[in-house]
């Protein structure tokens, strides 16, 4: 077996895994970045899944995280010059519909408060953004840190020093509470939870989550300073603009080769073998995979910590998502005209029917009345469908993995996701939206749906049919994400985990790619002592 040696091998070439690779060798590293897949970008994609001239975003889409985020401030010059744009609203940004009416979002806070019905409301949105922009340097500081020892002291002293007892108190008794509970303590009417407790989904929480109550503001305070920006002519474009960057930095990409082993030498990592080859790494290995592919299948079971061990076992993965695709010979026409230009509708009532297809899908069963994502891009980006014409991407992140039965108790299954109730589902989402925009159907050309069985398929990462990296629940976040009380470090030497398994979670932002190689770029406080320690040893004896 031939081997070829690098700084640090990188395993796995979605977001996370691009952004460390580009990051270290922007600094100087040598890098090779590993995917068993065909193409970079994991569920960053664009594809002609319909007809002729249609650009879908074939899984993710949205990129808020990622342009507010560090990668971003990093990266993001370097990927403009390569080619990345953006299409972005500065009006509506966000918007939901049910039988208790519609809300939208826009930009300006101010003037999407003014659209609630209660005066109260509108006093109760400005504090609460109010209060996350004054707590913004502490939230995102932790989303921003390895949460270790000293991160959490460091943390703590800065947040009391800068808010005070009473303030601290508060932002740490939000951050405790689920979504539901923060909209009943502070609003009266439906717009709030309408419009922001459906992107709890997206996070991998469900209204009755703890941290529901902070990630809330979170989005809404993200969306209403970035918007809803989209990869002008269709994610590809990100992923190519990625691939040219690593390219310039001298990455070795290696595609359609998956990582057989990662090697451990007296404790330290030092190599991942792919079938045919070796890949030598002198300072790191980073495997952005999941967390029962890392410590149950890439190292042998002797070289597995106990907190490793630990973690895989209980991993719980969250609930399965769907993607589907539709050509339209028009661009959808709402009942309610406000969301005809709105980039991203969901159907639903807030935390009530979210809250109860969460549960449906938690017990196993097809959800009866699902929180359906809508995304009509071609209100930000007209160049992914023929003039005159739109596409739709819909999302449903409330599905069993295994359906065991139908909450409606109309659809049929058998604990798959076959041909049959994949079809009976989807037209359980057509009729939804078309309560909300008569006559969809008829304007639909062609339809492309990827139930959760091809999701894994498509990614492995997706364990479960789960998008997210496991479910977001408390114990599985924040100190215990990924489980093993070490953050990205594995226990094992030169080892680090990355990913959505990893903290700061799932979505778009590439947040644990970034910290670990900023870790990797900064020496600790330890190692320039002992570096500093050498060099005058070093001296010593050279005299």
């Amino acid at each position: 077996m031939s081997t070829r040696t690098f700084d640090a091998v990188v395993v796995g070439a979605g977001i996370n895994g691009m952004v460390a690779a580009a990051e270290l060798a922007g600094s100087g590293w040598s890098v090779a970045l590993v995917d068993e897949r065909e193409k970079l970008g994991g569920f960053i994609a664009s594809d002609p899944l319909t007809c002729p001239g249609f650009v879908h975003d074939t899984f993710s889409s949205w990129h808020p995280l990622f342009v507010t985020g560090g990668a971003y401030a990093t990266l993001g010059d370097d990927l403009h010059r390569h080619g990345l744009a953006y299409s972005n609203s500065d009006g509506a940004v966000t918007g939901a519909v049910s039988d208790r009416g519609v809300a939208v979002a826009h930009r300006d806070p101010t003037q999407t408060a003014q659209s609630f019905e209660h005066e109260h409301d509108r006093v109760a949105y400005a504090a609460m953004l109010a209060d996350l922009e004054s707590w913004s340097p502490h939230v995102f500081g932790a989303l921003g840190s390895e949460l270790r020892p000293f991160d959490l002291a460091r943390l703590g002293t800065s947040m009391a020093r800068a808010l005070g007892k009473d303030a601290s108190f508060d932002m740490l008794r939000v951050s405790a509470q689920s979504g539901r509970a923060l909209i009943r303590e502070r609003f009266r009417g439906f717009e709030a939870d309408q419009l922001w407790t459906p992107w709890l989904l997206h996070a991998g929480l469900s209204p009755d989550h703890a941290t529901g109550g902070l990630m809330l503001p979170i989005m809404a305070l993200t969306m209403h300073a970035a918007g809803l920006p989209v990869v002008t002519g269709g994610a590809d474009n990100f992923v190519t603009a990625f691939a040219r960057v690593l390219n310039e930095r001298g990455v070795t990409v290696i595609l359609g080769e998956s990582a057989q082993h990662i090697e451990i030498r007296s404790g330290r990592a030092v190599a991942v073998q792919l079938a045919d080859e070796r890949l030598s790494a002198t300072r790191a290995v980073l495997a952005s995979t999941a967390t029962p592919r890392l410590y149950d299948n890439l190292l042998d079971p002797s070289a597995v910590p106990v907190a490793g061990r630990r973690a895989a076992d209980r991993h719980r993965p969250g609930r399965a998502a769907m993607q589907l695709h539709f050509a339209l010979d028009r661009p959808v026409r709402w009942s309610d005209s406000r969301l005809d230009d709105v980039p991203l509708v969901h159907i639903g009532s807030g935390a009530s029917s979210t809250g109860i297809a969460c549960a449906q899908a938690e017990s196993g069963y097809l959800p009866s009345d699902p929180t359906i994502v809508v995304g009509q891009q071609c209100v930000l980006d007209p160049s992914r469908a023929p003039t005159g014409k739109a596409t739709l991407w819909v999302q449903l992140q409330e599905l069993p993995f295994a359906p065991k039965g139908d909450a409606a108790g109309s659809i049929s299954t058998d604990g798959t996701w076959n041909t049959d109730t994949t079809a009976a589902y989807v037209d359980r989402v057509l009729d939804s939206i078309e309560r909300f925009a008569p006559g969809l159907r008829s304007t639909v050309l062609h339809a492309y749906s990827i139930p959760p069985t091809a999701l894994t398929a498509a990614n492995a990462n997706a364990v479960a049919g789960d998008p997210y990296g496991g479910a977001a629940e408390i114990d599985q976040s924040l100190l215990w994400r990924p489980g093993t009380g070490t953050g990205h470090r594995t226990g094992i030497d030169g080892l680090f985990h990355i990913g959505a398994f990893t903290h700061p979670g799932p979505g778009l932002g590439g947040g644990s790619g970034h910290l670990v190689a900023q870790q990797l770029l900064a020496p600790s406080r330890r190692t320039r002592s002992v570096d500093r320690v050498r060099r005058a040893i070093e001296k010593l004896t050279s005299k």
